[in-house]
């Protein structure tokens, strides 16, 4: 028996040669952001969800046993500032195009490692999977970016009509 080592297998190999590569790295980073990242959002939403339903259930219920008007108040109060957080940092949205960056980076990989779909023709398939793992959160990006100036510009437009409101006389009644 000798004490040489044998050679690699070309499995091996290859996966050693794709964990250097930086498409691949830059991929497997990626899924992992945006699992973990959907994930975060999911529970964030889930749970800020069930606490403004217990809060809303919570306000009847207490003003039918005449419970103090300031446990009552306070429990809209608090339905209402859970909602508040819940829009600003757009957890459900984020919940759903992480989620979905995340599949397609999946699908990209599969395709990739079974040389299949443009892959298989590809004359540089490395270079093409860069290409598309860089448009695919690219367009997240994107998407993101497109999302909070929607909400900032909604949240303008509420201020601006609350603002407009507070300066209207009330019907029958002095300003």
């Amino acid at each position: 028996m000798t004490d040489t080592p044998s050679a690699p297998s070309p499995a091996t190999t290859e996966e050693q040669g794709r964990e250097a590569d930086p498409a691949w790295g830059r991929l497997e980073d990626q899924i992992n952001w945006y699992d973990r990242g959907s994930t975060r959002n999911k529970n964030w939403f889930t749970g800020l969800k069930i606490v403004q339903l217990i809060g809303a259930a919570a306000v009847p219920v207490m003003a039918s046993i005449h419970a103090a008007v300031w446990v009552t108040g306070g429990l809209g109060a608090v339905v209402v500032v859970v909602e508040g957080i819940q829009q600003l940092g757009q957890y459900q949205a984020n919940w759903i195009n992480y989620r979905s960056t995340a599949e397609a980076l999946k699908h990209e990989k599969f395709l990739f490692l079974s040389d299949a779909g443009l892959y298989e023709a590809a004359d540089d398939p490395k270079r093409l999977l860069a290409e598309r793992v860089e448009a695919l959160i690219s367009q997240e990006h994107s998407q993101w970016t497109a999302g909070r100036q929607q909400a900032a510009r909604r949240d303008h437009d509420t201020a601006a009509v609350t603002t407009s409101m507070a300066g209207t006389p009330k019907r029958g009644g002095a300003p």
